[in-house]
């Protein structure tokens, strides 16, 4: 809790309109917007890495009080570099902003999509277990696959590359060796040829659209 912006402020004489009262609430507007800005990536609008690893970490404590997992999908655009050396830079976050709108319109309200750096992206899955987050990875995979930017008179085609994880809760584990996990399987995904999704195969058992006893308990135990 941020301690500017979160206090309700009243005046103490109870003066109607008091203009000291207003001047607060709106330097706490402001306060609220700059906080937004700061979390977020000026050229996509998706948060950035310092937001990304402050909600990771969050959703990992979650997932480790609630029994319920959190997934990290881990995303690399595919010889994006092409595209930059054969279109221009202009072109190239054309093709960043397309895809971070691709990625927030097949994600739900409470996924937490993020630009990771360059052309890598993160997406926080809370309460997911991993064959739903492979489920929601193929999906945008075939999302990206599926698109064609226009550049000048042509069309650019992107495909990327992705690594999918969960995290149980079951050990304490720092945010960053998650995103390790998670960045091995993205790297198998490109040595396997690129635009596909990678994961714990070992790990997956098909998703059953069931809630299980521990998933019940855990949820009655959530406030």
């Amino acid at each position: 809790m941020n301690p500017i912006t979160e206090f309700e402020v009243a005046c103490p004489m109870k003066v109607q309109g008091c203009p000291v009262v207003a001047q607060i609430r709106l330097l706490q507007e402001e306060c609220r917007r700059l906080q937004e800005l700061a979390s977020r990536d000026g050229l996509t609008g998706l948060f950035n890495a310092r937001h990304f690893f402050a909600a990771l970490e969050t959703e990992m404590e979650r997932a480790r009080r609630s029994g319920l997992a959190t997934c990290l999908i881990m995303i690399d655009l595919d010889h994006f570099k092409n595209i930059n050396d054969t279109y221009g830079h202009e072109a190239g976050n054309k093709c960043l902003q397309i895809v971070a709108k691709t990625l927030t319109d097949n994600i739900r309200r409470m996924d937490i999509a993020c630009r990771y750096g360059g052309e890598e992206f993160a997406v926080i899955l809370p309460g997911t277990a991993l064959p739903e987050a492979v489920v929601t990875a193929e999906r945008l995979r075939k999302a990206l696959a599926g698109s064609r930017i226009g550049i000048g008179e042509g069309f650019v085609k992107l495909t990327a590359s992705f690594g999918v994880s969960a995290y149980e809760g079951s050990e304490k584990l720092p945010a960053e060796q998650f995103v390790e996990h998670s960045d091995r399987f993205l790297l198998r995904a490109k040595a396997r040829g690129r635009n596909r999704v990678c994961y714990d195969e070992r790990k997956l058992a098909p998703p059953t659209g069931e809630v299980t006893e521990k998933e019940r308990a855990a949820l009655l135990q959530v406030s």
